[in-house]
Parts: structure tokens; sequence; C-alpha cells
């Protein structure tokens, strides 16, 4: 299981989302360019000391993520244009989890280019959860149906 991000704007959230990889045992992509250097202080405020224990990657852009993907696996894109409630789909071990751009999610032939499509069910009139809040729910129903926390054994 991964988490990728693709073309981050915020550096606090791409902090929170590195220590929740690292805390969770999950690695991280991140799919450049961001909207900030990735030695920004507000990143390593966040990110804490935890990042030292994460296992991440940068790409310099979206062909070359595509491109280093193993066969496969699959993308499965975290956005509010889903047609699939989390919460109903059934994870592999093997999957990314992509997260789109605060400011604009991803571009068409990203969310074209996914295996599938999530959506956090919400109430009517409100738009979307901040995308570490997302991602941390989304990743442990992952997590949780793939045995893959800390301990789990499958069944």
């Amino acid at each position: 299981m991964r988490l990728a991000l693709f073309e981050p704007d915020i550096p606090q959230n791409t902090g929170a989302l590195m220590r929740l990889a690292a805390c969770l045992g999950v690695a991280l992509d991140v799919i450049e360019p961001a909207g900030f250097l990735m030695n920004d202080r507000r990143l390593k405020r966040a990110g804490m000391d935890y990042l030292d224990a994460l296992d991440w990657r940068r790409y310099r852009s979206w062909q070359v993520f595509l491109a280093a993907q193993p066969p496969g696996s699959r993308l499965v894109l975290l956005t509010t244009r889903g047609t699939l409630a989390y919460h109903r789909f059934m994870f592999r071990a093997d999957d990314t989890l992509l997260l789109g751009r605060e400011s604009a999610g991803v571009p068409d032939e990203v969310h074209a280019r996914a295996d599938a499509r999530l959506v956090v069910p919400m109430r009517k009139g409100l738009r979307s959860l901040n995308v570490a809040l997302a991602a941390a729910m989304v990743l442990g129903e992952a997590l949780r149906q793939t045995a893959n926390f800390a301990g789990d054994t499958p069944s």
C-alpha cells in the first residue's frame, strides 16, 4: 500500500500526510511540481521528527511516476468526483491511494488513468474534507481490509 500526492499545494498538509504514512508504515510518493519547496519549514514542522522514519520518493512529473508503477498495481484516486464510496471498495495490499492538489484536485488525464475513483460520503451542500483527513479515513479502511495494520494477520 502506498500514498501518492499529486502536485501538493500546502506544505502543512504534505507534512501531516508524511507523518501519517510514517506512523502507519505506508510508503509515500510526491509527484511534482509541488506548490512549495520540499525543505519548507512548514512541511518539516507538520511532519515533525517522523520524517526520518518515512519511506518516500519524489517524482519530477506524472509521466515519470506512471512509468515507475509496478505491473498490476492499481491507482485508486480519492476525489469529490468519485463514483463509489470508499467503504464499499475492495482494497488490495498493492494499491496506491492517489490524492489530488488541495486547490484543484487532478486534471482529467489523471482522473481517467485511475483504476478506481472513490469518494468520502458527506452531507449534501458540503464540498470536501481536508486532504489529510480524507487520506487518513480511506487509508485506515484500506489497511483494515488488507490486514496491514501493525500486528495484523489476514483472516
